[in-house]
């Protein structure tokens, strides 16, 4: 299995609608970048957040998450409150080929300021938006910047086509359009 350079991710981008929208080069003039990178993709948080709060004193429980513990926020600038966190999603909607597995790492202009941003793998065959969950690690508020670049997705392609993919799962995060809170 082997990174896949830019050119790669340029082909997939338009064969195959892997990202969409998508911007074939990296802009940088003013933003925390996005777009095309050497091996990846920089990707965009949308101006779509569910903020953490703990005005109810409920537990966290990812088998029984209180929806109550999120407060809707739509904006160009997301201030999370010191160590919390806020879930985004991406501006760009992925699809993913049976043959591909992507690892996604936060931005480090985000990370050299305490802000962590989290994200699991996509499976082969997983479709939709993509749910971000950032961080802030820091005791002070952290500002996060829509339409901006949040994380870079790396692409692995496998020698072979998986077994069994995220589709043929089932998987319940599958074609999300929206900020999902977790599943069971």
């Amino acid at each position: 299995m082997g990174l896949k350079p830019d050119h790669w991710i340029k082909r997939m981008a338009r064969e195959q609608r892997m990202i969409e929208p998508f911007e074939d080069a990296q802009v940088r003039d003013g933003v925390i970048s996005y777009g095309v990178s050497s091996y990846g993709y920089d990707i965009r948080v949308a101006d779509e957040f569910k903020i953490f709060t703990n005005v109810h004193s409920t537990i966290v429980d990812p088998k029984n998450f209180d929806p109550r513990s999120m407060v809707d926020f739509k904006g160009a600038v997301c201030t999370i409150p010191p160590n919390s966190f806020a879930l985004a999603r991406t501006v760009e909607y992925f699809r993913i080929p049976r043959g591909v597995l992507t690892v996604c790492v936060g931005k480090s202009s985000y990370a050299r300021c305490g802000i962590i941003v989290n994200v699991t793998p996509f499976e082969p065959e997983w479709e939709g938006f993509v749910t971000l969950e950032i961080s802030n690690t820091t005791p002070l508020p952290a500002r996060i910047y829509a339409n901006e670049g949040i994380a870079q997705v790396l692409f692995f392609e496998g020698d072979e086509p998986c077994e069994i993919s995220y589709a043929d799962k089932r998987g319940k995060y599958q074609r999300q359009t929206t900020i999902v809170l977790p599943k069971v």
